[in-house]
């Protein structure tokens, strides 16, 4: 494997000012069946939070779990109902050390009735959305102790969601 420094393990060509380039670094997968709102919001739209129970994370040069009630995802609900996330929780690499990841990122219906069919799927039982449906993407900032995992604190992350009944699955890739 080819490494661009000590600390980083991704093994694609560097990024050009032409040739943006992307490496896939994990899939985290969230589980948080419950959500608190608060509606209506002062500046319109609402305020919801799910807060994570639990979840897995696995890429080629990591893997470990969600910790349980270490944080959520504080989304506003725009009065054009565009959700503007805000996660931050933790993760815990299977040697030990623990990651704040935090994700700032939207979710948003590409119809006009996608957004409410989504919170029926996610809080009501409905019927699964598919994912071609909407557009959930983030962008992840992470902090951890210097040492083996300190590469995720010196890299741009971009993040593509796919949102399950009971949480959300999202893959991360970093701009080499």
């Amino acid at each position: 494997m080819t490494t661009f420094s000590d600390t980083t393990p991704f093994t694609a060509p560097f990024s050009e000012l032409d040739n943006p380039r992307l490496e896939f670094v994990m899939e985290v997968r969230l589980t948080f069946p419950e959500v608190y709102t608060m509606a209506p919001h002062p500046n319109g739209g609402m305020r919801s939070a799910v807060l994570v129970k639990g979840g897995t994370f696995e890429g080629p040069q990591i893997k470990g779990r969600a910790v349980p009630g270490s944080g959520g995802d504080y989304a506003y609900f725009r009065p054009d109902d565009v959700a503007v996330f805000d996660a931050r929780y933790l993760l815990e690499e299977d040697d030990g050390t623990i990651i704040l990841l935090n994700n700032k990122g939207f979710l948003w219906g590409r119809q006009p009735d996608t957004m409410q069919r989504l919170r029926d799927w996610a809080f009501n039982d409905g019927a699964p959305v598919p994912h071609p449906e909407y557009y959930l993407r983030g962008n992840p900032t992470f902090e951890c102790p210097v040492g083996k995992h300190d590469w995720l604190t010196k890299h741009v992350f971009i993040g593509v969601g796919e949102r399950k009944s009971d949480g959300n699955c999202l893959r991360y890739y970093a701009l080499t």
